[in-house]
């Protein structure tokens, strides 16, 4: 399992690695995890051979490679070094399949050496950085990001993709072999039952409505955007996470609680002790947190683009707002807040919506994207030995999937 983004450093990339390993070693499998180290002198022990006491997570191997820290952002590291170096690691390991988890730097060395090797690769598309381009101060990378993109999938042997917006906008960029892999929620931390009153008590002790954002305060998050909301009358905005962009925030809402960054059963209790979750981001391929706000039976205000289109259904569990509508935001917040029953119905509806999509079931799935991955696989290798054997030759090094 090749990681762009893991450990120490916790998003949805990471916490959805974390949750297929800890299914995997449900299941007994055998992982070796491959991401980047704190630390660009880093060197790891595992690149030549295990010793004794390796780095583990949920009991398997983790090969860090060295990395540098993006400039405006140290927490994210951006992997260094050379395709033969994941060759050769790969060549050690002998997988039967690479997990690539959203691939882009360290993934896409990872893609070419499985490739090299013949060994069949299931790319998730997890994270639309051509997206950031705009909000990183460089609109003129967008096209080239793209081409890196639909040349990276492509030469994969599957895709998964976690929405249909994301499914239809790499099929339009001229990226095949696409197939629909969503996530799970953990519906014992993230549960009504968490909510409480004391919390609740301390953040708002005027009564007033509590509205939430969690997630990086990062630029593609958008969180500015909240503050259209940061002084709406008996409301409390508050806000879950920590990022470069928490000092400018802190000035741009005054007014708002923030909570920094929490995890575990404190997550859970201040998810569930929200009355409203809103989300502004307009780069989500899937939002995660939605479904996590939808397990507290917290209905959801969300942007109307990428994965919460699949996820909130207007007037049922939440509302949506077309991209940059920043006042029809305002208009479905003052609406829920000030209709009690709309709201609460929104909040039921918003935890059926979500039963039964656990993580154990949402992996079961990725078991047989797996199985496909090989077989599809095998065949290629197949093929192109027929055509060896059929006197055609073979043109040098074809990596998985490139014939279409």
């Amino acid at each position: 399992m090749v990681a762009e983004s893991f450990l120490p450093h916790m998003n949805g990339v990471t916490n959805s690695v974390l949750q297929v390993l800890t299914h995997l070693r449900r299941r007994g499998d055998q992982v070796t995890v491959i991401a980047p180290s704190d630390s660009f002198l880093e060197t790891n022990p595992l690149a030549e051979q295990l010793p004794d006491r390796p780095e583990l997570c949920s009991g398997f191997p983790v090969i860090r490679v060295p990395s540098l820290p993006l400039p405006d952002y140290p927490k994210v590291r951006v992997a260094a070094g050379f395709i033969m170096r994941i060759r050769h690691l790969l060549e050690q390991i002998q997988p039967d399949v690479v997990h690539v988890a959203s691939p882009f730097v360290l993934g896409w060395r990872a893609i070419q050496a499985a490739g090299a090797l013949d060994l069949p690769t299931v790319s998730v598309y997890q994270t639309e950085v051509p997206a950031y381009a705009a909000r990183y101060r460089v609109p003129w990378a967008t096209d080239m990001l793209w081409q890196h993109v639909r040349r990276m999938h492509n030469a994969s042997t599957m895709n998964l993709v976690p929405s249909s917006f994301c499914k239809s906008q790499l099929h339009q960029r001229g990226v095949r072999r696409l197939r629909t892999w969503r996530r799970g929620v953990d519906l014992e931390l993230f549960s009504p039952a968490r909510r409480s009153e004391a919390l609740r008590w301390a953040i708002a002790p005027h009564g007033e409505k509590i509205l939430g954002f969690m997630g990086r305060l990062a630029a593609e998050k958008q969180v500015e955007d909240l503050a259209v909301l940061d002084s709406l009358p008996g409301t409390r905005l508050v806000i879950i996470g920590t990022g470069p962009q928490e000092k400018m925030l802190r000035k741009r809402l005054p007014n708002a609680h923030f909570a920094g960054f929490q995890s575990g059963d404190h997550l859970g209790t201040h998810v569930a002790s929200l009355d409203l979750f809103i989300h502004p981001g307009e780069a989500e391929t899937f939002c995660q947190t939605i479904q996590e706000a939808f397990a507290s039976a917290v209905p959801v205000v969300a942007v109307g683009r990428g994965g919460p289109l699949d996820l909130v259904d207007p007037g049922r569990t939440g509302w949506l707002y077309q991209p940059g509508d920043l006042a029809g935001m305002r208009t479905a917040v003052e609406h829920l807040v000030e209709d009690d029953g709309a709201r609460l119905r929104a909040a039921a509806e918003a935890h059926q919506e979500v039963q039964g999509r656990t993580w154990e079931t949402i992996c079961n799935q990725l078991i047989g994207h797996y199985a496909r991955a090989i077989e599809v696989n095998e065949r290629l290798q197949l093929a192109r030995a027929t055509r060896y054997t059929a006197g055609e030759g073979l043109p040098g090094i074809l990596l998985p999937g490139t014939t279409g």
